[in-house]
């Protein structure tokens, strides 16, 4: 799916030709006025394409076959109206490569008491006839999200929404393009991992590029083009006086700006939309990509620091499916601990790349030493992240399996100002408070750096680890270290015994 392609999602109903044409049609009808209020629902990530009643397994075939052959199709939802028997769908499941919510519902919310008879039993049978799709899909050991209730409650639509907009960030995963500009930094473990298994589980394409490369892309970049991009800076954001026209330090904001541009070729001309930078391999950038990285992280790419490819790969997945909501998401790290006794928090930053969807306020461009990696001082943008529930997690390798574990968490102002720090920061309150939740994160083996989003949340990640069949560890309000190392050794054991099935 390209980016200009809206993704869809089809809504399959099934039955039987056992009814006859009358009911049949019935059916369809009613399958309409299901899909209606769905669809009349605002903030669907991706548009409900309505399909032919099926009522044998040449249909039921067919239609898998083409869902998964169509990239605008990021996964199906089927509710089975009537007794729809359940063997004409083996075919179908065992073939299936695309997301799947079973959605368990009925015509009406209400019962019409007093006239109920035997057509209308007959007609409305979803309370069993689910039961029977349900059956199969277990058998076959199908991976699904089952909602039910009625398509008229807002949580039922607002928990398939979550599935749909995992269902798109797993798309987006599967044809990701990943560009590393060079290796990851040295000797660091958790940034390491499998990059073949990865494409096989995920999708994502993970490759290497020579920093150089993007030297010459950077070098090429028009003069003009950089100009514009000044004013645009300085339109956007609070420019500090050494960086602005005239300032002592503005040639370093137009060599940002180079880079920029720089990086958008690259990543557009190859496909990319996620990318890893590293300190300690810049060739000849004569500065850390910062301001660069925030702004092409604020417009969807993925990206890691250090050539963390995992992190830059869950960030673009995690972009692609709070796209249009409201909050954002960003790549993170936790850096330091408030320790006061009942006001624990932790101040989470990176040495440049926050990005600005997070801010609270207008953001600064200034320009510091970075005190690492040898060169010139870089442009950034400096601001607090916005205050709100949001979660952080993580994605590591654990050798016979990838492992994603997140933490719930509430984004908080800080303490007090932070005039010395010159990065984007984000301080948090992490459930179900900062001893547990460390505890269990370090027990988990979770990664340093992470994506932190206010836009998506628990159910989200919850889907998507299901549809990726990848372990997830969730740390919230409920969390005990005790039942959280007893989570993981069952885990083990599952995931183990899991292989090849």
């Amino acid at each position: 799916m390209t980016a200009s392609t809206r993704p869809t999602v089809w809504f399959l109903t099934g039955s039987q030709g056992l009814y006859g044409e009358e009911t049949l049609a019935q059916v369809a009808d009613q399958s309409h006025r299901i899909q209606d209020l769905l669809g009349a629902v605002p903030g669907a990530p991706a548009e409900l394409l309505g399909k032919p009643v099926l009522t044998d397994s040449a249909a039921i075939t067919a239609t898998v076959l083409a869902a998964n052959a169509d990239p605008s199709c990021v996964g199906l939802i089927a509710w089975m109206h009537t007794f729809s028997p359940a063997k004409m769908w083996i075919a179908g499941l065992d073939l299936l490569r695309k997301p799947l919510l079973h959605l368990h519902t009925q015509s009406d919310v209400e019962l019409p008491w007093s006239t109920i008879d035997m057509d209308f039993m007959n007609l409305n049978q979803a309370a069993h006839g689910d039961r029977e799709f349900g059956y199969v899909q277990s058998r076959l050991r199908v991976a699904r999200k089952t909602v039910a209730g009625h398509a008229s409650n807002p949580e039922v639509v607002a928990r398939i929404h979550s599935w749909m907009r995992a269902a798109v960030g797993r798309d987006a995963l599967r044809t990701l393009r990943l560009a590393r500009f060079g290796d990851n930094m040295r000797d660091v473990a958790v940034t390491e991992g499998d990059k073949v298994e990865a494409q096989l589980r995920f999708g994502v394409s993970v490759n290497t590029y020579g920093v150089n490369d993007l030297v010459e892309a950077v070098t090429a970049a028009d003069e003009a083009a950089v100009g514009e991009l000044v004013e645009e800076y300085a339109d956007t954001y609070r420019l500090v006086p050494e960086l602005a026209a005239g300032g002592e330090r503005h040639a370093s904001l137009r060599y940002a700006a180079r880079i920029e541009l720089g990086l958008r070729t690259f990543l557009t001309e190859g496909g990319f939309n996620a990318f890893t930078t590293n300190f300690e391999d810049l060739g000849g950038l004569r500065q850390l990509p910062g301001l660069a990285v925030q702004r092409l992280m604020a417009d969807g790419y993925g990206f890691g620091g250090e050539g963390d490819w995992k992190t830059s790969a869950l960030l673009h997945t995690l972009k692609a499916m709070g796209r249009g909501l409201p909050g954002g998401t960003s790549f993170m790290e936790d850096y330091t601990y408030h320790l006061t006794p009942g006001s624990e928090l932790i101040l989470g930053a990176h040495m440049l790349e926050v990005c600005p969807s997070i801010a609270g306020h207008r953001p600064s461009c200034e320009i510091h030493p970075l005190g690492i990696g040898g060169r010139e001082d870089p442009v950034r943008l400096v601001f607090d992240a916005r205050p709100g529930p949001a979660v952080v997690v993580g994605l590591a390798d654990m050798g016979d399996r990838f492992r994603l574990v997140a933490n719930q968490i509430e984004v908080v102002k800080p303490v007090e100002p932070l005039p010395r720090l010159p990065v984007a920061r984000a301080v948090w309150r992490p459930a179900p408070d900062l001893r547990t939740s460390t505890e269990a994160w370090l027990t988990a083996g979770g990664p340093h750096h992470t994506v932190l989003s206010s836009a998506v949340g628990s159910e989200e990640l919850i889907d998507l680890a299901e549809m990726l069949r990848t372990e997830l560890l969730l740390i919230d309000a409920s969390t005990t270290v005790r039942e959280f190392t007893k989570e993981i050794r069952w885990n083990q054991a599952y995931y183990r015994l899991a292989v090849g099935l």
